[in-house]
């Protein structure tokens, strides 16, 4: 196990444990957009905002090495579907646990819509690549998600607590949801999934603060830090806002001391 304490602490902040990662894997899902261009500024810009770790898969690693000074660890997804697609919630893997470390991966990452219709399949799949992170001492983080034609609400937190907890049993070492709105929901969500617990930004949200304050309510509950896409590298100051969310997540900083980082 000592292989993936090593890694883990590429992807994390070892002082506080928690971790900013920014996932940048939404090419594949929805095509080119803003912030995914220039990939290699891109990177260097959430580096130097302090993030501890990018989300990509294989084929842009090429296009988005740092050229930083400062190191981030890299998170390989391994799963993928479009928007193109008719099952765009099905999730299917486009990578390997030998590729990422042929690629120099500190992590990899799975999706997993729950309540999909094709979850047995998705769930099968989760199940082999844990088995060969384990063998390989390879960190994995679990996207996930209750997303499917019973699902009336994905951030409904009895849902959310639901699949934090599953993805924590298939034997995810980080698990990554969607924020259910409150301290007190998530807290539970933190506290059943028994696995570190990062919330993800969701849709490009209506300013800076909403941001902000969703980080540090999440952090109060218990989650162990943030994987936040697009509200990260579509903002107008991408190094701004990643400095102003690690502070929060790494330094404890309040919503108002954190939200100087962006004047």
């Amino acid at each position: 196990m000592y292989g993936k304490n090593i890694r883990m602490e590429r992807i994390i902040d070892r002082r506080t444990g928690n971790a900013v990662l920014i996932p940048m894997d939404h090419g594949i899902s929805s095509g080119p957009m803003d912030g995914l261009y220039d990939m290699r500024k891109t990177v260097d810009d959430v580096t130097e905002g302090g993030a501890t770790g990018v989300i990509m898969h294989k084929g842009l690693i090429r296009y988005s090495y740092r050229s930083s000074g400062k190191d981030v660890g890299l998170i390989l997804h391994l799963s993928a579907s479009t928007s193109l697609g008719p099952r765009t919630n099905s999730k299917v893997l486009v990578a390997s646990i030998e590729e990422a470390i042929k690629c120099g991966a500190d992590a990899v990452s799975v999706h997993i819509n729950f309540g999909s219709e094709d979850e047995p399949s998705m769930l099968e799949a989760v199940g082999d690549v844990s088995r060969k992170c384990s063998e390989w001492g390879m960190p994995l983080l679990i996207m996930a998600y209750p997303r499917g034609p019973l699902v009336k609400n994905q951030y409904d937190p009895e849902a959310v607590a639901h699949c934090a907890r599953a993805a924590a049993e298939l034997g995810a070492d980080l698990v990554k949801v969607s924020y259910t709105g409150d301290i007190d929901s998530f807290r539970d969500v933190c506290r059943g999934a028994l696995a570190p617990v990062v919330i993800a930004g969701g849709p490009k949200m209506d300013s800076d603060m909403d941001l902000l304050n969703m980080v540090h309510d999440s952090i109060e509950a218990g989650g162990k830090g943030v994987s936040i896409g697009r509200n990260i590298f579509q903002n107008r100051n991408v190094r701004g806002i990643t400095r102003a969310v690690s502070s929060i997540v790494l330094e404890g900083y309040s919503v108002e001391e954190a939200a100087e980082f962006l004047k």
